[in-house]
């Protein structure tokens, strides 16, 4: 969905929630995210849920750009400033912390947002953060193949996604976080940790829509468990424009959200059973 820097169509986001087969995917995605609110387990520990879904989210987004570990392994390192992949897992836990810090100002001033979460990503590398990227600078995101658009097109089309938000939409939660991803994914505007970025930003959307209050439904998680190829293969059909490629990106993004609560549903239960 390509978001320019001109006049602003009222609510472009709407007309996505009636593609084919995005009504489905809306209407299944909310029935998930029901379903593991009702859990007996959320009435009483729902912030060891929140915490669990958090580790699994950042685990999940971590995995989706290079670094795939273990899950019990993210539990038990303490130390995450040693080789690129601790690295890019420290960043991932960062973010997750962060997200829910910035809620109140996103719907304010969402470009304040996206430079705060890549200044928290990618703190190691100086005056290149939180930055949009300027012409010439090359862009450290290798699991993303998409043609990269220029800083111009990336100026516009970031300061159009910005006044969508601002504006708001009548959408759906989950259309508006799936074009929040793929926008920010296709365009990829900061130096490194764009994945990172564009997954905490659409987490911030779920969440302060109301459909995710409690951010107990890690859809990162759900992203990685589809696999990397598959999400490439996603954000292909976002980045070409169609109607079928935008219906199978949100989809896609559904489909994550329901395996993100089906991991919390399972947390419950062992919960539950007094297993964890």
């Amino acid at each position: 969905m390509s978001t320019t820097g001109g006049s602003v169509e009222a609510d472009p986001f709407l007309p996505l929630a009636s593609l084919p087969g995005v009504g489905e995917s809306v209407d299944s995605v909310r029935k998930a995210v029901d379903r593991v609110y009702g859990h007996r387990i959320m009435r009483r520990r729902s912030t060891e849920i929140t915490a669990e879904a958090a580790l699994r989210g950042a685990r999940g987004s971590a995995a989706l750009s290079g670094a795939d570990w273990a899950l019990e392994e993210v539990r038990r390192r303490t130390d995450f400033s040693g080789d690129p992949e601790a690295r890019i897992l420290g960043a991932a836990l960062r973010l997750t912390a962060e997200a829910g810090q910035l809620l109140s100002i996103w719907r304010q001033s969402p470009l304040r947002v996206l430079a705060r979460l890549h200044m928290v990503a990618a703190a190691e590398q100086g005056e290149r953060v939180g930055r949009p990227r300027q012409a010439g600078e090359a862009v450290e995101e290798p699991l993303i193949e998409l043609p990269l658009p220029g800083a111009e097109e990336v100026a516009g089309r970031l300061d159009g996604l910005a006044r969508l938000v601002i504006a708001g939409s009548s959408a759906p939660a989950l259309v508006t976080a799936a074009v929040v991803h793929g926008e920010l994914l296709a365009l990829r505007p900061f130096a490194s940790h764009n994945g990172l970025v564009a997954r905490a930003a659409a987490r911030i959307v779920l969440v302060g829509s109301g459909l995710d209050p409690k951010s107990i439904c890690p859809a990162e998680a759900g992203h990685a468990e589809q696999g990397a190829a598959d999400y490439a293969a996603a954000l292909g059909g976002y980045a070409s424009g169609t109607p079928e490629g935008m219906a199978a990106w949100i989809g896609h993004c559904g489909r994550a959200v329901e395996l993100g609560a089906r991991e919390s549903t399972a947390v419950c239960e062992a919960l539950q059973r007094g297993a964890a």
